[in-house]
């Protein structure tokens, strides 16, 4: 099925190819400084033992050009790359490989009218009660509407049902479902697909999230305007409250949609928010499961991926299927409250992005996804190395010594935390200048990321959790009523 198999030894390499270049870089610098490029420097003592060497004086305009030259070839690079990569899917003749290639699919549809744009949208829940009426209220806000609603209940055990049922939507049951929400998913599809037309749209939305107006109008057009178009996807952004860790997460969230909007909605992921599929994508993932794509024949989702939106944008992207997330399609979702639960849900992602890595290889399709996990263990390298750095720093000096160069440096990066999340207002504005606070919480996600590369390098089981939520007293009174 594939050529190369890293389920386990993912982790491993990224962390080798990262370690390998930040050696490489610590070797250059060392050999700069025994060769007389800090001969001028200043020396202090840490804790009365180790004796530290300094240099006040900015590194050489020809260092500063090269490193700015390197990081802009490897950004160029990668989008280079991306971009070809998605040229050549687009421009696919193959119908074997890249069944959902836009030249094939606008070949097969052309002349042919397939109906207006119908939306069902699939709702997993489960234990959902609190969040529920939330989500559908704002689904029925939207204009127009969504054709059809259906809430997968999926082993509840609260008034996740009769809350749906209270609303007029439809309740699909799963049934001996051990495989979560994938499990559930494709056990409701498997029965909806087969009736579905070309321009039949199926949503996959999350209990615990609401649509902002105009959302499927958005989602609409854009099917409508593209026969190509397999997937549109929305960007969240997170619910109000739950005091500094949910505003560390908004701030996160802003600037991961605001990324997505200068990309022109290429996309990284489908989240599991809220997106939305055509039909025909759905169905020719399910027919490519066990051949071209991990997973078992017939089911949409792969139920041994942790992190199943992610594991569908990939196996969408190998068969050639053309998706966005429109800056219209904008949605908020929860947070987690606690850092218990946040290192629960950070950990569950980063292992899944590594065994989702592992399952599909090296390929075309993964090489922004292997990039990316290349980048963020180096920037946890660097960013460790940097606070070490101005530890030793304050440990060993008598008197603190300003460096000017990087104050300069250090006031860019400031201003660029500030940017990006101007528009979550002063809050995050606040947080974001203060530095410092964002930094102690990038550390907290790099310590995921590594415990991630470590239990997915000995094999360490996966865990699945759900957050559960309180009932609220009125949606109580409503459902006894």
């Amino acid at each position: 099925m594939r050529k190369w198999n890293f389920s386990r030894w993912a982790g491993l390499s990224i962390a080798g190819l990262v370690t390998a270049a930040a050696g490489l870089l610590w070797f250059a610098v060392a050999a700069r400084v025994e060769g007389g490029e800090g001969a001028a420097s200043s020396s202090g003592l840490l804790l009365g033992l180790w004796s530290v060497l300094y240099n006040t004086q900015a590194p050489s305009e020809s260092a500063v050009f090269a490193a700015i030259a390197l990081a802009l070839l490897l950004a160029a690079g990668i989008a280079i790359i991306e971009r070809r990569i998605a040229t050549r899917y687009r421009r696919s003749s193959d119908g074997t490989s890249t069944p959902l290639a836009p030249k094939i699919i606008m070949a097969a549809t052309r002349g042919v009218f397939a109906g207006p744009i119908t939306i069902t949208v699939l709702i997993p829940a489960h234990n959902e009660e609190a969040s529920l009426p939330d989500t559908l209220d704002s689904l029925f806000s939207q204009s127009p509407p969504p054709d059809r609603v259906i809430v997968v209940a999926d082993n509840c055990t609260d008034g996740t049902e009769r809350v749906a049922a209270a609303r007029g939507v439809e309740v699909f049951r799963s049934v001996g479902n051990a495989h979560k929400k994938a499990g559930a998913l494709n056990q409701a599809l498997a029965v909806l697909l087969p009736d579905q037309g070309d321009n039949d749209v199926v949503m996959i939305m999350d209990a615990d999230t609401q649509l902002d107006g105009g959302f499927l109008a958005a989602a609409a057009s854009r099917f409508a305007s593209d026969r190509a178009l397999m997937a549109v996807g929305g960007l969240f952004y997170g619910e109000p409250g739950h005091g500094l860790i949910g505003q560390f997460q908004r701030n996160e969230y802003i600037r991961y949609s605001r990324e997505l909007k200068r990309r022109r909605g290429r996309v990284f992921v489908l989240t599991g928010t809220a997106s939305l599929f055509r039909a025909v994508g759905l169905r020719a993932v399910a027919s490519g499961r066990g051949t071209s794509l991990p997973g078992i024949p017939g089911d949409v989702y792969d139920t041994a991926a942790l992190t199943e939106d992610n594991e569908l944008t990939i196996a969408l992207k190998s068969l050639g299927g053309l998706i966005t997330s429109p800056s219209e399609c904008t949605v908020v979702t929860e947070l987690m409250p606690t850092w218990r639960t946040l290192w629960n849900q950070r950990l569950r992602w980063q292992r899944g992005a590594l065994e989702n890595l592992g399952a599909y290889g090296v390929k075309p399709q993964t090489v922004r996804y292997w990039a990316q996990q290349l980048g963020i263990g180096y920037g946890v390298i660097a960013l460790f190395g940097y606070l070490s750095l101005l530890l030793v720093m304050a440990l060993s000096l008598d008197t603190w010594v300003w460096f000017p160069f990087w104050l300069g440096i250090g006031a860019v990066f400031t201003l660029e935390r500030v940017v990006t999340v101007w528009k979550g207002g002063w809050r995050a504005r606040l947080l974001a200048v203060l530095l410092i606070p964002e930094l102690c919480f990038d550390m907290f996600l790099n310590c995921v990321y590594v415990k991630g590369i470590l239990d997915s390098a000995i094999g360490r089981r996966a865990a699945w959790t759900h957050l559960q939520h309180e009932a609220r007293a009125e949606e109580e009174e409503e459902v006894a009523r």
